[in-house]
């Protein structure tokens, strides 16, 4: 921006358009609907002087404006549509409504960018897979040089805000190189949801796509719920911005309360009764009391039961890894569990029990995933996230994390205390 304002930027197309505005160093939102305009502005955030650059985004149904005074976004106003006088129900996830959406600005911009929201923090990372768990590579000329890995895309807000993404990883210099945006259709309610917490695999010639339903997951409602669903695709995942089409992948919790089931992870195997899918994932007995569970069956339509590990409550991240001839399972025990399963990843047999030391490997803030990927060297790759969140107050809780990377010599990688 140029100069003291005053600025707005709008976008939207009837019956909705939503505004951010700025004038004498101050934010504020204006939702116009036929039933009027309404103006939204925070009473501790709204003093914003000396911006330099001002956004507006619009993610699920929230829409925010932050501002950038040279130091870092700061949200400084935000609203729920959902809860904004007439606005038609459903229209924000409506497709042909997005596809239409119209910017508009005015005032002395510089420049002015528009389109598909990025990130403010990656989180969830995973490795790209092949059916049988080995890591996924683009080409013959990338094999031992690229991970791909999926992620969910922290929006400015909570859970409903984010979105899966798509990631390229050189091991040579850690380069992280953003590549797809994934959005899914559901099979029981219209429009499109920037579900997140996913597993991306390729299996033969199509794209298996694992995600969990936390698009429109609403904390405070009585029937808060989350599940997972599969996509089935040919198109291209690795490039460019994809809507999928879903059906429910449902997912064994008889024998213990669950309110609801994510993080999937799923792997092809052979345990010697011919070829079985393991899918790890966590099972909630409420929100926020989780822990992790184990499926097998012949296919994705016929899984049961095989283990759940229910003296935890706030283990998250369930993976499978092949490691020294054995499947192992990992996890993420957050602080919030008992004192013996606390702050670590363990490293957990099929049937969910101890099986050696939990990883020698930094722990960092809220409840990082271990995604591990085998080196060339015979070393290993580890790569997670913190909880360090951007935006500030408006934005809240969400908006995390910081990528972090760590690798073990081929020396110190012979077994799960592998020192990282």
């Amino acid at each position: 921006m140029r100069g003291p304002g005053p600025v707005r930027l709008a976008l939207g197309l009837a019956p909705l358009v939503v505004a951010a505005t700025w004038a004498d160093g101050v934010c504020a939102l204006e939702v116009t609907t036929p039933a009027g305009t309404q103006v939204h502005r925070s009473r501790r955030s709204a003093r914003a002087p000396g911006l330099e650059r001002l956004a507006l985004t619009l993610t699920g149904t929230e829409a925010v404006v932050l501002g950038h005074d040279g130091s870092g976004w700061r949200g400084h106003a935000r609203v729920e549509l959902r809860e904004a006088a007439g606005v038609p129900p459903g229209l924000c996830r409506d497709e042909a409504w997005l596809a239409g959406v119209e910017v508009q600005h005015t005032g002395d911009v510089a420049h002015l960018r528009a389109g598909g929201f990025g990130q403010l923090g990656l989180r969830d990372l995973r490795l790209v897979t092949h059916a049988d768990g080995t890591a996924y590579a683009d080409g013959v000329q990338e094999e031992g040089r690229v991970l791909w890995l999926s992620a969910t895309s922290a929006g400015p807000g909570f859970f409903g805000t984010a979105h899966t993404s798509v990631w390229r990883l050189e091991l040579d210099g850690h380069r992280l190189e953003h590549r797809a945006d994934l959005f899914f259709r559901r099979p029981d309610r219209p429009g499109v949801f920037g579900d997140h917490a996913t597993h991306v695999v390729r299996d033969g010639d199509e794209w298996l796509v694992a995600t969990s339903t936390w698009g429109d997951f609403d904390r405070d409602a009585d029937d808060a719920g989350v599940a997972v669903t599969l996509a089935r695709t040919d198109a291209d995942l690795l490039r460019g911005r994809h809507v999928l089409d879903t059906q429910p992948l449902p997912l064994p919790v008889e024998g213990f309360a669950s309110v609801g089931v994510w993080d999937p992870h799923l792997v092809r195997t052979d345990l010697g009764a011919g070829p079985t899918w393991l899918v790890g994932y966590v099972s909630a007995r409420r929100f926020f009391d989780f822990h992790p569970v184990l499926a097998a069956g012949p296919d994705l339509d016929h899984l049961s039961l095989r283990a759940a590990s229910l003296t935890r409550r706030a283990t998250e991240g369930t993976t499978l890894v092949r490691w020294d001839g054995q499947w192992r399972v990992l996890a993420s025990d957050g602080r919030d569990n008992p004192r013996r399963h606390r702050e670590q990843h363990p490293v957990l047999d099929l049937d969910l029990q101890p099986a050696g030391a939990p990883l020698d490997a930094a722990y960092p803030t809220n409840i990082p995933w271990p995604t591990l990927a085998p080196l060339p060297d015979g070393g290993w790759l580890m790569v997670t996230f913190n909880g360090r969140g951007l935006g500030g107050r408006v934005v809240g809780y969400g908006s995390h994390g910081d990528v972090i990377v760590m690798r073990a010599p081929a020396a110190e990688a012979t077994g799960p205390g592998v020192s990282s």
